[in-house]
């Protein structure tokens, strides 16, 4: 296990070496703050998550396995969300009614934004999905992984728990 966290962990550190995308923020950097235009609930301001631990899962409703990630995002923000950290999805669809409809087929509850002017997927890297990023209370990268993950697995907990320095049981 430990072989398994420390192979991820390296992962993400040759992700965050060079930026990708125009304006990325890699790991070890501040978020920029950003509107964040709601999908299935009010807009906010990236800023207004500071304070607390955040994980941001970049998606579409086209991407098949963003899709098949979802429900384990579902069953973390259930079992953690809130409480040790937030969690958030942003869309890249181009359209609001296409992203809209994959949340209610995937019955995703926590907080969605789209984002269709790229703002968001340039500024966090998302030259391909699912991207999800662990994000400290400040606002700094910590870690991006990049494909679909089993995010409530023993292996994905363990991961998130060393970056973020918090017990996850």
């Amino acid at each position: 296990m430990k072989t398994i966290i420390g192979a991820l962990l390296l992962a993400l550190a040759a992700a965050g070496v060079a930026a990708k995308t125009p304006g990325e923020v890699e790991v070890g950097a501040v978020l920029r703050d950003a509107q964040l235009q709601g999908l299935a609930g009010p807009s906010r301001k990236l800023s207004e998550f500071r304070g607390k631990p955040l994980i941001i899962n970049v998606w579409a409703s086209w991407c098949g396995p963003c899709r098949k990630e979802m429900g384990s995002l579902e069953r973390l923000f259930w079992r953690f969300g809130g409480r040790q950290f937030q969690l958030i999805g942003i869309s890249t669809d181009d359209y609001a009614e296409s992203a809209e409809q994959a949340l209610r087929t995937s019955k995703v509850s926590f907080p969605n934004f789209i984002d269709r002017q790229l703002l968001m997927e340039n500024m966090l890297g998302a030259d391909h999905i699912p991207l999800t990023l662990v994000i400290d209370a400040q606002g700094r990268v910590l870690g991006k992984f990049y494909g679909a993950k089993d995010w409530d697995s023993r292996e994905s907990l363990a991961a998130i728990a060393k970056l973020l320095k918090i017990r996850l049981d």
